[in-house]
């Protein structure tokens, strides 16, 4: 059918066929029978390059797991434009590296007056990068088009304000959309609390997911399952009563119950080690990190079926 429209179109349209995509705006591409795999070594090179680390000794988490950063940490401050170079070229490679969204957000909290502690920092998570240059996103054909969601939150996470980060997944078959973002309160929340915000807000993200994919022919018929690993969030969203436990929530959250009753989604408890979005809220140890990351699809294209060369 695709090689008839192709002729159809060639036909009606003065066009050439230039074969299967390569590359699109920096990224590379890979395609089988089996799965297409997104991935931007090249760039990632040319970061390693311009930022004089080609030779740098890799590691294997970008981030130290008991290292906390503050505004405030000590050290002399470092070149303010150098770094925010560096954590913007980061912010980019997200595009097909989700295991680098926590990293990449959390330096971007500094980009006034950073630090060379910030700046080691940023370092290593380039030194993670030199040592999976080969990384990327792998999306296998012939997976059912189901979304299904993942929504976690770090309490109070922030050392400067006693904040919570919280980030959310979601899968469709075997492909991966991630973001990871930083909630902000007036007021210290409760572990409920953000973890019941971090669902609202992954909530939003899947109504408007649902609503892209029924664009596409995609409609979802049964409610997103939105998997979270905090019993009293689950708990509040299925509450009907306003009671103590939401008085910091914003109203503007609430809005969850909405979608629950409509039948878009379904939040449902998951045990925390099976918590995917886990990656986007804290550093992780090593093991754990790789087991989530895998879970993203980030994988090295070595180890693609028939090992693909990049």
């Amino acid at each position: 059918m695709i090689a008839e429209f192709k002729g159809e179109m060639m036909r009606q349209y003065e066009m050439t066929d230039l074969g299967l995509l390569h590359h699109f705006l920096g990224l590379g591409v890979l395609q089988t029978d089996n799965y297409i795999f997104l991935h931007q070594k090249k760039y990632a090179k040319t970061l390693l390059e311009k930022f004089e680390l080609r030779d740098c000794k890799p590691v294997a988490t970008p981030l130290a797991m008991n290292e906390k950063l503050t505004k405030v940490d000590g050290s002399d401050l470092a070149d303010e434009t150098l770094y925010r170079q560096m954590v913007g070229s980061l912010l980019y490679l997200t595009t097909t590296r989700p295991d680098i969204m926590f990293a990449a957000s959390l330096l971007a909290r500094f980009m006034h007056n950073p630090t060379k502690k910030h700046m080691g920092t940023a370092k290593r998570v380039l030194r993670y990068i030199q040592g999976t240059v080969n990384y990327g996103v792998v999306y296998e054909k012939g997976k059912g088009a189901v979304l299904v969601g993942y929504c976690d939150s770090d309490w109070s996470g922030s050392e400067d304000d006693m904040r919570s980060t919280s980030g959310y997944a979601f899968n469709l078959g075997s492909g991966v959309f991630s973001w990871a973002s930083i909630k902000q309160s007036s007021v210290a929340l409760s572990t409920a609390e953000a973890e019941y915000i971090s669902a609202a807000e992954a909530t939003a993200q899947a109504i408007w997911l649902r609503f892209v994919l029924s664009d596409f022919g995609e409609e979802q018929a049964e409610p997103t399952k939105l998997l979270c690993d905090n019993t009293s969030a689950i708990a509040i969203s299925k509450n009907p009563v306003h009671h103590h436990k939401t008085r910091h929530i914003n109203r503007k959250f609430h809005f969850i119950r909405d979608a629950l009753q409509d039948g878009e989604i379904d939040l449902v408890y998951c045990k925390t080690e099976e918590q995917v979005a886990d990656i986007f809220t804290k550093a992780l140890a090593r093991d754990r990190f790789e087991v989530l990351r895998t879970a993203l699809g980030v994988i090295s294209a070595h180890i693609l079926e028939g090992s693909v060369s990049l």
